[in-house]
């Protein structure tokens, strides 16, 4: 390459412009740094993992509208696998992961999987709240099953399909089990009529069945005894009856609010979902 060559003016003018751009580039980088990190404050990252988990005739992906929320509000968010295979088996699995669980834990319960957080969070540390949404908060000693009956007007039952399993159940001695479903043409009167026909033809479709002896099984510890919990009572709830809601919430002296929704409200109310955890989580600190 040929031309004359620059001026000591002209170096010096490059040298400062160089030495510009990089104080600048460098005080944008710490600003960005800077407002990341306020932003990762302000929506609740550090403060307590949020731990999910999912009822019967579920999986884990039927948090999926809260748990997005929460992500997006920098939340630390697990869904975790409730197996559906009977209450001890159940609360025994979600105990060992809530044991692989760093740091203080919001433990957060739908339908059937509020019993296995009450079984499951007894004796652990790390767990510092419990969450009901639209559950079973049960008492030691009591039978899910039984605990139902004492507040009639509930139309599951009659929407349960029993399928024998092909294996025997956790627990059982070898005893063959049965299975749960919900017809696929109940699904969304007795169980999400709030939410379009549409999502519950795809969630009845995708149904995970519950073991029988969910029903049967007597719980052995209650950890809403010790611990701080919050309550969604849904009012328009055609699987766990509203008076069921309201009676263990004030036994269990839950925070409480009252929401006009099925038995889903993940799905019809993930907001007011979303809020009540978001009320427990304030509560902890590292």
């Amino acid at each position: 390459m040929t031309g004359r060559p620059l001026s000591r003016r002209h170096t010096l003018k490059g040298a400062v412009g160089a030495a510009a751009l990089t104080l600048a580039s460098a005080t944008m980088a710490s600003s960005a740094s800077a407002a990341d990190g306020s932003d990762a404050e302000a929506h609740g990252t550090g403060e307590a993992t949020v731990v999910l988990v999912h009822g019967a005739f579920a999986d884990a992906a039927s948090w999926n509208p809260v748990t997005e929320r929460l992500q997006c509000q920098g939340y630390t968010v697990i869904a975790a696998a409730n197996p559906l295979c009977g209450l001890a088996h159940d609360a025994a699995h979600v105990a060992a992961r809530l044991h692989a669980t760093p740091g203080p834990v919001v433990l957060v319960g739908h339908s059937y999987g509020g019993a296995v957080i009450t079984q499951a969070a007894a004796g652990l540390p790390n767990v510092k709240a419990l969450v009901y949404v639209s559950a079973f908060v049960p008492d030691t000693g009591e039978v899910l099953g039984e605990l139902a009956a004492r507040f009639p007007g509930s139309q599951l039952d009659a929407a349960l399909t029993p399928v024998p399993a092909p294996v025997p159940a956790p627990g059982s001695d070898g005893a063959t089990a049965t299975d749960l479903y919900i017809r696929p043409d109940r699904y969304h009167d007795v169980f999400a009529q709030d939410v379009s026909r549409h999502t519950t033809r795809v969630l009845a479709a995708g149904q995970r069945p519950l073991s029988a002896t969910a029903f049967t099984d007597q719980v052995s510890a209650a950890a809403w005894r010790t611990l701080p919990s919050w309550n969604l009572i849904s009012t328009q709830d055609r699987g766990i009856v509203p008076a069921l809601q309201r009676f263990q919430a004030a036994r269990a002296q839950s925070r409480t609010v009252e929401v006009p929704t099925s038995h889903l409200p993940m799905y019809s109310r993930p907001d007011a979902v979303t809020a009540l955890i978001r009320t427990a989580t304030r509560t902890v600190r590292p």
